[in-house]
C-alpha cells in the first residue's frame, strides 16, 4: 500500500491544524504537539519501527503500528466473545459516558476552548439513542433450491480520525457502531481535541478489559501527527477508514487506496417561504444555529427568506433569543472572522477561518462587531447579500445570515449555490409540499428537514437514530453498525426445507 502522498499531506495539515486549531505550519509540515504524560509509559512518535516495552496499555499508543497491531489481536478477541461480548461492550461505553457526562464536557471544552458545556454533556448523554446490534438483523431466503443466508460480518479493524468539534462523542458513538459490528479502532484523533480523547478511550478500554479481558479495542495514538495518520492508513490490519471532518482530511483518506467512509464538509441553508408559522422558523433556526455555538456541521448555517414574509421572519428572530447586528458590525466580524491567505494561486484566494473564534460565544463576537448584547442571546443575526461571505464559508459560530429572495425558485437556487454541492443537509420552512419537493429534489442532501430544526435531522426532535459521523461524501448517510459491515452469503442447496 503507497503512502498518502506529499500535497495530501499538505491538504490535511491546511485542514486539520489551519482550519479548526492546532500547531502552526510551515513548509507544508505541522509542529506536531508535545506529547501529554499517560500513565503507560510509552514513547515514541507513531513511526513504523517497534521495539520491546513500548506496547501500550488499556488502548492508549505512541506509534501508530503497534496501535494497529494490538487493535487487530483485540478484534480476534472479540469475536471469540461473540454477539454478547458486542452488546457488553456497548452498554460499557453508554454508561461510561452517561456517568461521565459532564465531567468530561467540562474536560472537552477546557482542551478546545469551542462550544457551549450544556450541550457538550448533552452529547455524550445522547451516547444511549445510538444504535447498537438490533441493526444487524440476518437475512434469509428460501426456495425449491434450498435455503440462503446473509448476515452482515465485520471488516476487522476500523482506521478513524475524529474532529475537535466534538472529539469524545465522535469517539464513543464510532465504538458504538463499530463494535456493535464487530470491529476493532485505531483512533487518529484531532491535535486540538487529542488530550481528551486519549482520557476517554483508556477508560473505556480498562472497563472492557474488567468486564471481558480484552484492553486494546479501542486503541488511540498519542499525541496524534501526520505521520501516524499514514501509518495507520498504510497498516495491513486496517480494512476500513472513517473520516469524520474537513476536505483535506476526507480527500487524503478517500486517496489512500482503502475504502474510506467520510463524513465531509456542509454549509446548510434553510429556506423560509412562508407557508409555514414563521415564530416556529425562527425559534428551530435560532436552536440548530447557536447549538454548541453552531459547531454542529448539519447546523444551519445561512438563511433565504421570501421578500414578503422577510421582516416578519427578522422580527421573531429578534423575538426569540437572537441579536441583530447592522452592517457595519457584520462587516468589522467579517474581517476578524477571516483571512485570505496569499500564494495559493490565481484569483481570490479561498478565505481561511479564524480559529480563534471558531465556536466562541455570542458575546465574544459580538466584542469584535462593536455590539453590546443583552445576556442570555443565543445567537447573533443580520441581514446580509446572497454573496456575503458568511453566506459562501460554514464559518461554525454562532452567528447567522440572512438573505432576502423574491421567489421560492431564487430561494432554491441560492441554497444550492451556497451549499457548494456537498450533499450534506438543507431545511425548509414550508407547509407547501411543492416548494418542500423543489429544493429537496435541486438540492439532494444527505439530511433534508421540513419544519424543524437541523437536530431532528439526528432524532432530536423528530424521529430517527443518532450519530455524529455522517458520510456525506461517500454516500452511507449516517452512519450505524451496518455501515461498518460486509455482506456474507451463505448458501445450502436443496437441504433444510421442510415443505
Amino acid at each position: 500500500m503507497s503512502a498518502v502522498n506529499e500535497a495530501l499531506i499538505r491538504d490535511v495539515v491546511q485542514e486539520v491544524l489551519g482550519r479548526l486549531g492546532g500547531a502552526p505550519v510551515s513548509n507544508g509540515k505541522a509542529a506536531a504537539p508535545a506529547p501529554a504524560k499517560a500513565d503507560c509509559g510509552c514513547h515514541g512518535n507513531g513511526h513504523a519501527s517497534a521495539s520491546p516495552g513500548r506496547r501500550g496499555k488499556f488502548g492508549v499508543f505512541q506509534d501508530a503500528n503497534e496501535a494497529c497491531e494490538a487493535a487487530h489481536e483485540a478484534y480476534q478477541q472479540l469475536s471469540e466473545k461473540g454477539v454478547a461480548g458486542r452488546v457488553k461492550v456497548v452498554r460499557i461505553i453508554k454508561d461510561l459516558c452517561t456517568a461521565n457526562a459532564k465531567e468530561w464536557g467540562r474536560i472537552e471544552l477546557e482542551e478546545t476552548k469551542i462550544g457551549r458545556l450544556d450541550h457538550k454533556i448533552e452529547k455524550l448523554y445522547a451516547q444511549q439513542g445510538i444504535p447498537s446490534v438490533e441493526f444487524l438483523n440476518p437475512l434469509g431466503l428460501s426456495g425449491d433450491h434450498g435455503i440462503t443466508l446473509e448476515e452482515y460480518a465485520p471488516f476487522g479493524v476500523i482506521g478513524a480520525i475524529t474532529p475537535s468539534t466534538h472529539s469524545i462523542p465522535t469517539m464513543a458513538c464510532n465504538i458504538i457502531s463499530m463494535v456493535s459490528a464487530g470491529n476493532a479502532v485505531v483512533f487518529n484523533s484531532h491535535p486540538g481535541a487529542y488530550k481528551c480523547a486519549v482520557m476517554a478511550a483508556r477508560v473505556f478500554n480498562q472497563a472492557i478489559h474488567r468486564e471481558l479481558g480484552i484492553e486494546n479495542l479501542a486503541c488511540i495514538v498519542e499525541p496524534p501527527t501526520l505521520e501516524s495518520f499514514n501509518v495507520i492508513a498504510k497498516n495491513e490490519n486496517v480494512k476500513l477508514l472513517c473520516v469524520t471532518g474537513g476536505p483535506g482530511v476526507v480527500k487524503a483518506a478517500m486517496a489512500s487506496g482503502k475504502r474510506a467512509i467520510c463524513a465531509g464538509p456542509g454549509n446548510p441553508p434553510v429556506l423560509v417561504d412562508g407557508t409555514s408559522c414563521l415564530t416556529n422558523a425562527a425559534k428551530c433556526t435560532i436552536f440548530g444555529a447557536s447549538y454548541d455555538n453552531n459547531l454542529l456541521c448539519i447546523g444551519e448555517k445561512e438563511v433565504f427568506v421570501l421578500d414578503s414574509f422577510f421582516d416578519k421572519f427578522m422580527a421573531a428572530m429578534e423575538q426569540n433569543g437572537a441579536y441583530r447586528l447592522n452592517d457595519g458590525q457584520v462587516d468589522r466580524l467579517a474581517k476578524e472572522a477571516f483571512t485570505f491567505p496569499q500564494g495559493q494561486g490565481a484569483g481570490c484566494p479561498d478565505p481561511v477561518v479564524n480559529r480563534n473564534i471558531i465556536g466562541r460565544d455570542p458575546e465574544v463576537l459580538a466584542r469584535i462587531a462593536g455590539a453590546t448584547i443583552p445576556g442570555g442571546t443565543q445567537l447573533l443575526f443580520a441581514e446580509t447579500r446572497a454573496d456575503n461571505i458568511f453566506v459562501h464559508e460554514e464559518q461554525m459560530m454562532p452567528f447567522l445570515p440572512i438573505v432576502r429572495v423574491r421567489s421560492v425558485e431564487e430561494g432554491v437556487a441560492a441554497a444550492k449555490k451556497a451549499e457548494h454541492g456537498y450533499k450534506h443537509s438543507a431545511i425548509i420552512h414550508s407547509h407547501d409540499v411543492a416548494n418542500m419537493t423543489m429544493m429537496a429534489r435541486a438540492l439532494e442532501t444527505t439530511l433534508f428537514i421540513k419544519n424543524g430544526s437541523c437536530l431532528a435531522g439526528l432524532g432530536a426532535g423528530g424521529e430517527g437514530y443518532s450519530n455524529f459521523s455522517i458520510a456525506t461524501t461517500t454516500g452511507e448517510g449516517i452512519c450505524n453498525p451496518k455501515t461498518f459491515t460486509r455482506v456474507r452469503r451463505c448458501v445450502l442447496v436443496d437441504k433444510l426445507r421442510i415443505f
